[in-house]
């Protein structure tokens, strides 16, 4: 499976993206993560969720290769309800994002979906460099991360589109936490347990409240919107770009 999933005791649900090398995000890997997540809402014994990478990369984000041949399924991500990662952003459980590895552009929009990121002291990067590489934001990816980072944070993240170490994404917002490599997992199932432990139902409620606009925005979202985004990511501008960020890619 793209997305595995295990218990990790007290009502935790651990979450595990499994497509290596670097767990890029396409419509399989969505439509898995769309599957475990609301096997974990439907799960009265679940009380929070953990999301983590199989090996150096918790997401690469869209699959890059995908998007230059052509063969990219993943449309307008996180911009409805039956979308993988809508449904992790707004799962009414704690969520936590376990970032054992490199997030980048999609990936990060999958850990600021969670309601609390961690991570490791480490070499791994991360980054919203989407405009580096000409793709348009959806409007779903965007309202994720404007309702997780300040306008200030924002504006560092996505219009630089640089790619920072551990200590610069916990300035900018990007993790809450950086810890020592032994200590990550069992800090991640510590702070789920603890937010599992609260009121089920009062959670949930405080959880949809905070994001309610958001959420509103995505899906009233205009169709010209839609079209807007797919515009400029067919660019001869932005596949251009693109073409030189997979070779890039491929040389490594």
């Amino acid at each position: 499976m793209l997305v595995e999933s295990y218990d990790a005791g007290h009502g935790v649900r651990m979450l595990v993206l499994n497509r290596p090398p670097a767990n890029a995000i396409n419509a399989d890997l969505l439509a898995s993560l769309a599957d475990q997540c609301r096997a974990a809402r439907d799960d009265e014994n679940v009380r929070a969720v953990i999301i983590k990478g199989n090996g150096r990369f918790f997401s690469g984000g869209l699959d890059l290769k995908e998007a230059v041949a052509g063969t990219n399924r993943v449309g307008n991500l996180a911009g409805s309800r039956d979308d993988g990662l809508f449904i992790l952003w707004t799962l009414p459980k704690p969520t936590v994002a376990m970032v054992d590895g490199h997030a980048i552009a999609g990936g990060v929009i999958m850990a600021l979906a969670c309601d609390f990121r961690i991570t490791l002291k480490g070499p791994q990067r991360f980054g919203l460099n989407e405009v580096a590489i000409g793709l348009a934001f959806p409007r779903g990816a965007f309202e994720i991360a404007r309702l997780a980072l300040s306008n200030q944070e924002l504006r560092r993240v996505a219009l630089e589109a640089g790619l920072f170490d551990c200590h610069r994404a916990l300035d900018l917002g990007i993790v809450d936490e950086v810890v020592e490599p032994i200590q990550l997992e069992s800090r991640c199932v510590e702070l789920a347990r603890r937010l599992g432990a609260h009121g089920g139902l009062a959670y949930a409620h405080t959880k949809e409240q905070i994001q309610a606009e958001a959420v509103a925005r995505v899906l009233n979202q205009d169709i010209e919107d839609i079209h807007k985004v797919a515009r400029i990511n067919q660019s001869e501008e932005s596949r251009a770009l693109l073409a030189a960020q997979v070779n890039t890619m491929t040389r490594r």
